[in-house]
C-alpha cells in the first residue's frame, strides 16, 4: 500500500530555475518513496552535472521526469491537487492548511484505489501566481519563523515528502509519534475520498465552456472575466465534483447554448 500510494503522487515544479534544487528534490523524493517528478517549463538543465551531483543515487528520478510546457499539461488526469504557498493570499478566497493535515488527502484510502494526485510547487523567487493557484483544490503553507517565512524550494519539497512518507508508513497501533511514524490522530479523513472525482482537465473543459457562454450572454465582460472566473473555479473546486456531475453541468450549458441559437434563428 505504501509504495503504491506514494507512486501515484506527482511532485510538480513550476519553472524551477536551479539545477541544484532539482537534483536535491530528486534525491529526497527517492529517499521518501516518491517517483513521479513533473517539470513545468524548467529554466535550468535538469539532467546536467549540477542536478546529477545533488541527486547522487536518484539520477533515475531525474531521467524519468516528465517535462511539459504548462501547468494544465502537468495536471492531465489528476483528480486531486494541492498547491503550496509561502505567502498570505488575502485577496483570494482560499484557506491555507497545515501540511500534516492536508497532504494525506493526496493518498488513496486503500491499495485498490486508482488515484492520480499532484503537489504543486512554485518558482524559487516568487512562488505560484494567483492564476496557477486556480488549478488546485486545497492549499498548504509550511509554518516557519516570522523572521523569515520563505523556505528554499528543495527544503519545502523535502518537508512535504517526509510528511507523506510518515503518514503512509504509520503504524496504527503506535500513537507515540516516534521517529518514522506519524500518529493517525493527527489527520482527519477528508469527506471527498471519491474514486469517481473528476479530473482537473475535465473540470478545465467545463470552466472554458462556462466562460464562453457567460461572455456570450453578457454576464461576464472581457476585462473582468479572469477575476470572476477565479471565483467560479474556487466554488466548483470546493464542491469536488464527480465525472457524472461535470457531465450534467456541461449538458446544461450545451442546452442553454442550443436555446440561444434557436432563439437567434427565430
Amino acid at each position: 500500500m505504501a509504495e503504491t500510494g506514494l507512486s501515484q503522487v506527482r511532485i510538480v515544479l513550476v519553472e524551477p530555475a536551479g539545477a541544484l534544487n532539482v537534483g536535491a528534490i530528486a534525491r529526497v523524493m527517492k529517499n521518501m518513496g516518491l517517483q513521479r517528478l513533473v517539470l513545468v517549463n524548467p529554466q535550468c538543465d535538469p539532467l546536467g552535472a549540477e542536478a546529477r551531483q545533488m541527486a547522487v543515487h536518484a539520477a533515475d528520478v531525474l531521467e524519468s521526469a516528465t517535462r511539459v510546457a504548462t501547468l494544465p499539461e502537468a495536471l492531465m488526469g489528476v483528480q486531486r491537487a494541492i498547491a503550496t504557498t509561502g505567502r498570505d493570499r488575502t485577496t483570494l478566497d482560499i484557506t491555507l492548511e497545515h501540511p500534516r493535515t492536508a497532504l494525506p488527502w493526496l493518498l488513496p484510502l486503500n491499495s485498490e484505489d486508482e488515484l492520480a494526485s499532484a503537489l504543486i510547487f512554485g518558482r524559487e523567487d516568487r512562488g505560484l501566481t494567483n492564476e496557477e493557484l486556480n488549478y488546485a483544490q486545497r492549499f498548504i503553507r509550511i509554518p516557519s519563523s516570522a523572521d523569515y517565512l520563505s523556505l528554499n524550494l528543495a527544503q519545502a519539497v523535502a518537508i512535504c515528502c517526509y510528511e507523506l512518507h510518515c503518514f503512509i508508513n504509520a503504524d496504527p497501533s503506535d500513537l507515540t509519534g516516534s521517529i518514522g511514524r506519524t500518529p493517525p490522530t493527527t489527520w482527519v479523513p477528508h469527506p471527498t475520498h471519491d474514486p469517481n472525482l473528476a479530473t482537473l482537465d475535465c473540470l478545465e473543459g467545463y470552466y472554458q465552456q462556462l466562460e464562453t457562454l457567460l461572455l456570450k450572454i453578457g454576464y461576464l465582460y472581457p476585462h473582468t472575466a479572469a477575476s470572476r472566473m477565479e471565483k467560479f473555479r474556487r466554488l466548483f473546486n470546493r464542491a469536488y465534483l464527480s465525472d457524472g456531475e461535470v457531465a450534467m453541468l456541461r449538458g446544461i450549458l450545451s442546452q442553454v447554448e442550443w436555446a440561444i441559437e434557436q432563439g437567434s434563428r427565430e
